[in-house]
């Protein structure tokens, strides 16, 4: 969709040659495994907004050096390598439309590239010479793997609040979305005003886009979302829609969306999906959406009013544009 963007469609397909260079460069290894599920998983593309983020953070505030597109491919090591881990753990065979390096290669390989990745991420970042990228790629990181706990204790979970919801997303999604945008920042040379603007601005679209996604997995297509639809509920992840219904839907609904989460089945979606199809679920996730990003629009009258911060505005709406 951004594509379809005038200003995206003058500089995205430059900005993400030049990260891709950096990509291809950096995935090779004279382990011919590595290199191998490395090009695998990162040819099958991806929307890649984060490292996207990076270079619109940076350019917003002027910056447009080399090293930008560096520390955008360096977050974009750091998104993959969760994805391989996550579809181990989340035992995936779809992703992005193509088998999922763990169904292809095995889940030890894909662990271990996996691991390639992440560590090539922090290769890239002391390439950056900045102690406080390092410090706040580390925090990142380590959040993250927070988050990825916090979602798996919570497999199966028919208390979970929304609020302890959102933390789960803020920590496993919106946090990559943050740093990714502060790290721009930083290498820019913001001041602390706007290094804090831009690091709102990439939590609250990360959290828009998480719950979006959340929604496609009742609303979407296998094509849309790029796995097989049904798969949260086929994993007993309690996400916002089935926490609405549970919260706020009929007896029968939460009844049975309970009972779908506690077997973690995907027989029960035809039923599920008929409640939050029949419910003001998808509504009100969708207005939760909207909320950040209106937010997140909100944090960018902290930059300078440009081409730069008018494109992220756009990028922000479009997070909620993707289910029309």
């Amino acid at each position: 969709m951004l594509e379809n963007l005038p200003y995206f469609q003058k500089n995205l397909p430059g900005d993400l040659a030049q990260v891709d260079a950096v990509i291809n460069q950096a995935v090779q290894s004279e382990v011919v495994l590595i290199s191998q599920i490395g090009q695998y998983i990162i040819s099958a593309g991806g929307k890649r907004l984060r490292p996207i983020i990076t270079i619109l953070a940076g350019k917003a505030l002027g910056y447009s050096d080399t090293p930008l597109y560096s520390l955008a491919a360096m977050v974009e090591f750091i998104h993959t390598s969760t994805l391989l881990h996550d579809d181990v753990v989340d035992e995936s065979d779809l992703r992005r439309g193509r088998q999922t390096a763990n169904n292809l290669f095995g889940n030890a390989a894909a662990v271990l590239v996996g691991d390639f990745l992440y560590t090539r991420a922090f290769q890239l970042m002391v390439g950056s010479g900045s102690m406080k990228i390092l410090s706040v790629m580390a925090d990142a990181t380590n959040i993250i793997a927070e988050g990825e706990v916090m979602q798996l204790m919570n497999i199966g979970n028919t208390h979970i609040t929304e609020a302890e919801y959102l933390q789960v997303i803020q920590y496993k999604t919106a946090k990559l979305f943050e740093a990714a945008a502060q790290v721009g920042a930083i290498l820019a040379g913001a001041n602390a005003q706007q290094e804090a603007a831009l690091k709102n601005y990439g939590m609250y679209v990360g959290t828009a886009f998480q719950i979006i996604d959340d929604v496609l997995d009742y609303s979407g297509s296998a094509e849309q979302i790029g796995k097989n639809v049904g798969d949260d509920l086929a994993e007993g992840k309690p996400t916002l829609p089935l926490i609405y219904l549970m919260q706020q839907g009929s007896t029968e609904a939460a009844a049975d969306v309970r009972q779908a989460l506690e077997n973690a089945d995907r027989s029960y979606f035809a039923k599920i999906h008929h409640h939050v199809l029949h419910s003001n679920a998808l509504a009100y996730c969708i207005s939760q959406a909207q909320n950040a990003v209106n937010n997140a629009v909100a944090a960018l009258a902290d930059l300078p009013d440009n081409d730069t911060t008018r494109a992220m505005r756009e990028l922000a709406e479009l997070s909620v544009a993707r289910l029309s």
